[in-house]
């Protein structure tokens, strides 16, 4: 039989869990007026949609738009929103790469479309335009 451990005086405090991928201080994401336009015609011709953001290269920083489902997220990846758009059933999953995520969680993402082509995998490439991520800075009050 082994004696009990008991806790030292003063010992430091065990460090707490990391948040899980869900974290409450997920940034908030917004959409402009453009984009939610822009969503309501992809989603009348590919049903319910997602976005995702990696942290890869080219235009993997850029916002992906995808029918729902079609994009598999998992453990490396966060639900930041679920983005509520005028004239849509559902609403708009917004997922970030965890990796991706460590570096704007400190911000406000908008989404937005500027004209020209992004990729070829996201759903608004076709139309001539792309989603863009616009940013600002969360400001939080002092404790």
């Amino acid at each position: 039989m082994t004696p009990a451990k008991r806790p030292r005086p003063n010992a430091p405090a065990e460090p707490a869990a990391p948040p899980p991928p869900t974290a409450p201080t997920a940034p908030a994401v917004e959409l402009t007026s453009a984009a939610a336009e822009l969503l309501r015609g992809l989603s009348a011709a590919h049903g319910p949609l997602m976005f995702h953001q990696s942290g890869g290269c080219c235009d993997g920083s850029a916002p992906m738009c995808y029918p729902r489902g079609e994009f598999r997220t998992g453990g490396s990846d966060v639900l930041l929103a679920s983005l509520a758009v005028e004239g849509l059933a559902e609403p708009v999953p917004f997922w970030m790469s965890a990796s991706q995520y460590e570096l704007w969680r400190h911000t406000r993402l908008i989404v937005d479309v500027v004209e020209g082509r992004g990729s070829g995998f996201s759903l608004e490439a076709p139309e001539g335009v792309r989603f863009l991520i616009r940013s600002r800075l969360i400001r939080r009050a002092a404790p």
